[in-house]
């Protein structure tokens, strides 16, 4: 009997990009997504991140600051050890990072309530003002790119970038994106 394969494809109004040939699996056969997906969600992350990246060469930070300072806005109070487990990086390389942002008064650790040795992070107001700049920035893309796209797109967009989050970890990202919009309205 004949192995029957079929190649799903993705429906599109337009060629937005000319398709690259697609990547191969060890098989032999073609993957199913189109490879110019792969490209152009690397191009819209460069750009989507770029913008900040200028702000941010002013102070002599990149993108691990970024992110920090991102996640410390979003969650005043956060623990040391949650933004480890968000940021999936090293103990090392986050005390790198928070020293910078803290000698730059982006930043401030606080003692915890119960426990001296627990570290709370909070932004200063100077990095609350950095923190909203970079998100403004964000936004303003986000904006334009959904402009030109139907009512409802972004539920659409929410999903599929949701899609793309290993599954084991959806719901935690769930839960802290609503608690963090929850903490700022």
């Amino acid at each position: 009997m004949t192995d029957i394969n079929f190649k799903a494809s993705l429906p599109t109004k337009s060629k937005l990009v000319s398709q690259s040939e697609p990547a191969g699996d060890n098989d032999g056969t073609a993957n199913a997504v189109p490879y110019d997906l792969i490209e152009l969600l690397f191009f819209a992350y460069r750009d989507f991140t770029g913008d900040p990246d200028d702000v941010l060469a002013e102070y002599d930070f990149g993108r691990a600051h970024h992110r920090v300072l991102h996640f410390v806005e979003r969650n005043p109070g956060i623990m040391v050890t949650d933004l480890l487990g968000i940021l999936r990086i090293t103990k090392q390389s986050l005390g790198r990072v928070l020293k910078q942002l803290v000698d730059a008064d982006i930043i401030e650790q606080r003692e915890g309530p119960h426990d001296r040795r627990q570290r709370l992070l909070y932004t200063t107001e100077r990095g609350q003002v950095l923190a909203d700049d970079l998100a403004r920035l964000q936004q303003k893309r986000l904006e334009r790119a959904l402009i030109g796209l139907p009512d409802g797109a972004d539920v659409i967009v929410r999903q599929f970038l949701l899609q793309v989050i290993d599954p084991e970890a959806r719901n935690d990202i769930l839960g802290l994106i609503r608690s963090s919009y929850e903490l700022k309205d």
